[in-house]
């Protein structure tokens, strides 16, 4: 609640937002702290709307849908959205999945988990083999996302491995979590807790900060996809959820892939992002492998990922840290600042029920 009470106060006061004007929460599931304690600790008055999206990571971007939502309707004309946890020091996602909100999770999830499947990892690793398969990606091209979200990391102040980037040796040293992720594919545990505000464009405009504009936003359940898995679905190589959500924030936003400057890929597993690439039609399919070479997907590349170092290299705040640096990106003020930014791609967790979102300058 500290962490959480700290963030939503920092942020209120960064865009010039007294914390008795805020009349909206939204959050998304596996946060302890209560909405209502939330609003009630930061000194808020009146709270007339207040939503939680369930999935975990895969909403995480699904909160600034709500919030946009209800200010668009009239609902709500100051919403905070947020992502607190202490991961770290108390509750340990890595550990094996456990499900007692749902008994219907329990009977889905124990199809894969008696199998040997008790992680998030394991789930996950599933898909990104059967990937490896059909595409011929190597182990040293899923590495590509851990090396550059630590070089982007290297130069963060305010990133766990700031100053220690690795290398594709290091990265193949590193021992194996749950084939094909090796330690440094995996993201860390982290306490940390991270809040944007969202109002409408007009009040934006008079407010403190230079306004970042929610170009579109949206979530993606396939009809085969369960908790932390697609084992349902046709395709379990973790293309199809991302698929649906990029096809709505395209046509939402009346972009294309073309137009994305800087993308911030939810990276809880660093070999997932490639698979994203492809769906959100950066390359066609089997050719992320080589489209993250080079250089290609580091600062001065044709499309920049993780900026901030994403969560295999700043922190895991279960994507709410890449929200931050989409604003940052747009506003000007990151630390790996990619020139000319216009529009920025944030992605929610893969394998699951995700959301994503574009953010663009004004």
């Amino acid at each position: 609640m500290q962490l959480a009470v700290e963030a939503v106060t920092l942020a209120l006061a960064d865009a010039g937002i007294e914390p008795r004007d805020v009349d909206g929460i939204s959050t998304y599931s596996m946060d302890n702290n209560l909405e209502t304690e939330v609003f009630r600790n930061i000194g808020g008055k009146d709270l007339k709307f207040f939503g939680r999206v369930e999935y975990g990571g895969g909403g995480a971007c699904a909160p600034l849908q709500q919030a946009s939502m209800a200010i668009q309707c009239g609902v709500a004309d100051v919403v905070v959205c947020y992502r607190a946890m202490n991961e770290r020091s108390e509750y340990r996602f890595g550990q094996p999945l456990t499900f007692q909100s749902s008994k219907i999770l329990d009977v889905l999830m124990g199809l894969s988990v008696s199998q040997g499947l008790q992680t998030a990892a394991a789930n996950l690793a599933i898909g990104v083999r059967r990937y490896m398969h059909e595409t011929g990606a190597t182990e040293s091209d899923l590495a590509q996302i851990a090396l550059t979200d630590r070089h982007h990391a290297a130069t963060n102040p305010a990133a766990f491995f700031y100053e220690k980037p690795i290398t594709l040796e290091e990265h193949q040293a590193s021992r194996m979590v749950a084939d094909p992720f090796r330690l440094f594919d995996c993201c860390q545990e982290s306490d940390g807790a991270v809040a944007v505000v969202l109002v409408s464009l007009e009040r934006a405009r008079t407010l403190r900060q230079e306004p970042v504009a929610v170009s579109a936003a949206a979530q993606g359940a396939p009809r085969g996809t369960v908790l932390i898995s697609n084992f349902y679905e046709g395709d379990i190589t973790l293309h199809t959820e991302s698929e649906l959500v990029a096809k709505q924030l395209y046509a939402q936003s009346r972009l294309t892939a073309n137009d994305i400057d800087v993308a911030i890929f939810y990276d809880h597993f660093g070999p997932t992002v490639l698979p994203m690439i492809e769906a959100y039609g950066f390359c066609q399919r089997g050719e992320a492998k080589d489209f993250v070479k080079g250089g290609n997907i580091r600062k001065g590349g044709t499309l920049p990922i993780n900026t901030h170092g994403g969560q295999l290299g700043e922190a895991y705040i279960h994507g709410m840290n890449g929200v931050a640096e989409a604003v940052r990106q747009i506003r000007g003020t990151a630390v790996n600042q990619v020139n000319d930014v216009n529009h920025v791609l944030v992605t929610a967790g893969s394998g699951v029920p995700t959301s994503g979102a574009i953010l663009s300058k004004c």
